[in-house]
């Protein structure tokens, strides 16, 4: 029996080109299928799933083959799509590289929200409230620059963006904007560099601020929750916790309170794992710090029993976690606004641990202990270098503080709201 009968017979792989063998192609299941010119050597057509056909020039360039689109079908008939392969091999011999000038041509083109785009994979350490500042900077102080290419953003765009921001939202913003920039830019000009290995930016415009000294003038802020204002923004924190008037209510509550016995800064505070605390030791460590020594510290009873609520209401791997996803608290200047608003007690988050601290000196809490509570680097001081403090030494001092701030707490002083009630009466 003759084996060939039934068989289907396979497409040819080389043929000459002409408007009817490019019609008659048909699609393939899957991937894509190649027709080889027989007139020109390293010409053909390409066809795809979905039916998309173009012409194609194949050819060893710097010893390795690459396939290089000469244009779509029907947008270029058969002869066109000759002649111009034709002339773009004859350049190939004489050594032009398509390849290498279509990826240069990309990397140009590379704009300022792809560049964003790579920065948040590659920054995967970034904590998330300077992801959420960055996102935020990109979507409204730079919204309009998203489209740009990189080299479309130069140093008095920078400049004149800079100021606008400074007069129209702060400084503060301002600052904020370019130094998120900044490191975007920064990381660009590592990432992406031409076949000669060159960064497609030579230089960051952003540091136009820094040459010329432009940058707005930092100043430290000293402000904190005075004694005085202790029972007025206590009140108005477990109003938010009692009365739930935005989401999140407990949690904002617990977080604010955790924060002023503790001292931590507010992205510690907010990554807390349940993992990273021991009530039956009454301890709480963050692994990940500032200055990038680990901290354990001692719970005061007030803060055990915080905590002991929490395990009841809060669900997820975090012990202050976010709304409407899995990971931990970003956001919580809406709580923030609540209690000042109720209070009339003005603060920042950092507000907080300047109180901490500002309470622990107070009480005559020794230098030592103050600096450990709150994680203080004392890598000058050859003295601190001989004194171990751990939790259990630093409990007697955490337990002092948490005493004076609930007696301060209780104390019947009226709030701001209430006294200017007073006085416009």
């Amino acid at each position: 029996m003759n084996q060939s009968v039934g068989r289907k017979k396979a497409p040819p792989r080389h043929c000459k080109l002409t408007k009817r063998v490019v019609d008659a192609l048909v699609a393939p299941a899957s991937g894509q299928t190649f027709l080889r010119d027989s007139v020109l050597k390293g010409f053909g057509v390409r066809i795809t799933a979905k039916g998309a056909i173009a012409f194609v020039v194949e050819r060893r360039i710097n010893g390795k083959p690459q396939r290089i689109t000469v244009g779509p079908y029907p947008a270029l008939t058969v002869e066109q799509a000759r002649n111009e392969a034709q002339a773009l091999l004859g350049k190939i011999v004489t050594g032009y590289d398509p390849v290498k000038e279509r990826e240069e041509m990309r990397l140009k083109g590379i704009t300022l929200h792809e560049a964003f785009k790579a920065f948040r994979q590659a920054r995967t350490n970034l904590s998330p409230k300077t992801l959420y500042d960055y996102h935020r900077v990109m979507e409204v102080a730079l919204s309009d620059w998203q489209a740009k290419t990189l080299r479309e953003i130069t140093k008095d765009m920078v400049v004149t963006r800079y100021h606008k921001l400074g007069k129209e939202r702060g400084p503060a913003y301002a600052t904020l904007t370019m130094r998120c920039l900044r490191s975007v830019l920064n990381f660009a000009m590592n990432q992406y560099e031409d076949s000669e290995g060159n960064p497609i930016l030579r230089d960051n415009p952003v540091l136009r601020l820094t040459r010329t000294r432009a940058w707005y003038p930092s100043k430290r802020r000293q402000t904190l929750i005075r004694v005085n204002q202790l029972p007025a923004w206590f009140k108005a924190v477990r109003r938010l916790r009692d009365e739930k008037p935005i989401p999140l209510a407990t949690t904002l509550a617990d977080y604010f309170e955790l924060m002023l016995f503790t001292g931590l800064r507010r992205s510690e505070a907010a990554r807390i794992r349940w993992q990273d605390v021991d009530l039956v030791a009454r301890t709480l460590t963050i692994p990940q710090t500032k200055n990038g020594e680990p901290l354990t510290l001692p719970l005061p009873e007030h803060l055990v029993e915080l905590f002991a609520a929490r395990q009841h209401t809060a669900s997820g791997p975090y012990v202050f976690p976010g709304e409407g996803h899995p990971g931990p608290l970003v956001e919580p200047r809406a709580g923030v606004q609540w209690v000042i608003q109720q209070s009339g007690v003005t603060f920042k988050l950092h507000d907080l641990r300047r109180t901490f601290i500002t309470v622990a000196e107070s009480l005559d809490i020794s230098a030592y202990a103050v600096k450990r509570l709150v994680n203080h680097k004392m890598s000058r001081d050859v003295t601190a270098g001989y004194i171990i403090s751990d939790a259990e030494r630093l409990r007697d001092p955490m337990e002092r503080i948490a005493k004076y701030l609930l007696e301060k707490s209780a104390t019947p002083t009226a709030s701001i709201i209430e006294l200017a009630t007073r006085r416009s009466r």
